[in-house]
């Protein structure tokens, strides 16, 4: 019994040191004896952990802070600047992006590739991708930033627990692991060290449920304010579910394919090899054809991340009656879509994110009748402000959300 003490006393240290660093992020800038306050620990206990975070890089001291309490003012405490940062990258089917952020959140060095990606060898896009990667995280150790993992973003299915995409039909990507081609430029010469052990170089998820993981994160979303359904779209239509804070993933990973639920039963076949899917009717293939423009002409003529997006943005600002009721469409079955999540689920609020925010205006009336005529009690509706930035944000910060985690894995 006595040998598993020291695990207990490690394991009882980590949880602290990382309290005490999720009370500086989730605060600002605090004292020692407001976090002491914050987390119920005593002054002499809080400030023993915080000499060894600032020891290991990840606080530092700005100068006299005020605690809210009578007395001198303590030394105010901020997460560090110059420590570890995530590493984020996405997939989208018409671009690359990478970015490196630090603990304090601030996006410190980013970079984005248009490029062709539906139906491509994987290979030659997964070696762009790394390019990418490695000159983010080289600019980042410029900087003065210790890269400490990285995650990537793909439109596809990514079996729980894992990094291999079972499917991303927008791709034509089936049972690819990424990870392997991705993780070398990261941290170079190999994983960070630290009594805590190992951690993970590169993790893979759904953009959707990064973009939502963005949402909870940097949206305002808290879990006292309930759960949330995050809806994003680049071509495809994707959704993540928030409950308690937490995403609801499913036994498999797959949770939140609103775009392969079925509108109409007896209507268009889909690439998933569904019939009457909700990314047939307000994907964004579909809008430009219910415009009368045709997808493949259009890309061609407006290459790169959110330009068709943007071109429907601004006729349907000029008032083009074709996209207007297209984009009237689109949100009717949007709201048909989300009757069946929100009748399963209880979430308080629908987001709106990914290129859906920027074509709001216009979907939003059809989408928020939809609700009200099938809802007795239908859910409010907001846009997400980080919009088509949500899941390379989200990938970062879920790098900087496992340092915090766990600190120990994590020290200079």
């Amino acid at each position: 019994m006595a040998a598993s003490a020291p695990n207990t006393q490690q394991e009882m240290r980590r949880r602290n040191l990382a309290r005490v660093l999720h009370a500086v992020a989730d605060g600002g800038p605090r004292s020692r004896a407001a976090v002491a306050a914050r987390i119920g620990l005593t002054r002499t206990a809080v400030s023993t952990l915080v000499d060894e975070l600032l020891g290991a890089g990840l606080l530092v001291e700005l100068g006299p802070g005020r605690s809210g309490a009578v007395g001198r003012p303590g030394t105010a405490l901020a997460l560090s600047d110059s420590g570890p940062c995530g590493i984020g990258a996405e997939i989208g089917v018409d671009h690359l992006a990478v970015c490196a952020v630090d603990l304090r959140g601030e996006v410190r060095a980013r970079t984005a590739l248009d490029a062709a990606n539906r139906d491509s060898d994987p290979g030659p896009v997964l070696e762009r991708l790394a390019r990418l990667v490695r000159a983010v995280a080289d600019e980042a150790r410029g900087l003065g930033l210790r890269p400490a993992g990285l995650a990537v973003a793909v439109p596809g299915l990514v079996a729980r627990g894992t990094t291999t995409v079972v499917q991303a039909p927008n791709l034509g990507w089936t049972d690819l692991d990424p990870a392997p081609r991705l993780s070398a430029g990261v941290l170079g010469s190999g994983p960070p060290t630290g009594s805590g052990g190992d951690t993970a170089v590169c993790s893979v998820d759904n953009e959707a449920n990064l973009g939502a993981l963005a949402e909870l994160w940097l949206g305002g979303h808290t879990p006292p304010s309930g759960g949330f359904v995050h809806v994003s779209a680049e071509i495809g239509i994707g959704a993540a579910i928030v409950v308690d804070g937490e995403l609801l993933r499913g036994t498999r990973g797959f949770a939140g394919e609103l775009g392969h639920v079925p509108v109409r039963p007896e209507g268009r076949p889909c690439a998933c090899g569904g019939i009457g899917c909700l990314e047939q009717y307000a994907g964004e293939e579909a809008v430009l054809r219910a415009a009368g423009l045709d997808p493949r002409a259009t890309a061609a003529r407006h290459p790169g991340p959110g330009a068709r997006v943007d071109l429907l943005a601004t006729r349907a600002e000029d008032g083009d009656r074709a996209v207007l009721g297209a984009l009237a469409e689109a949100g009717s079955a949007l709201g048909t879509a989300l009757t069946g999540t929100v009748n399963l689920l209880d979430p308080r609020t629908v987001v709106l994110g990914g290129a859906l925010a920027r074509l709001a205006p216009w979907l939003l009336p059809s989408l928020e009748h939809e609700l009200g005529r099938r809802l007795a009690n239908p859910p409010s509706v907001s846009v997400s402000r980080l919009g088509a930035e949500g899941p390379l944000l989200g990938a970062a910060h879920s790098v900087v959300r496992a340092v915090l985690d766990d600190p120990l894995a994590h020290r200079g």
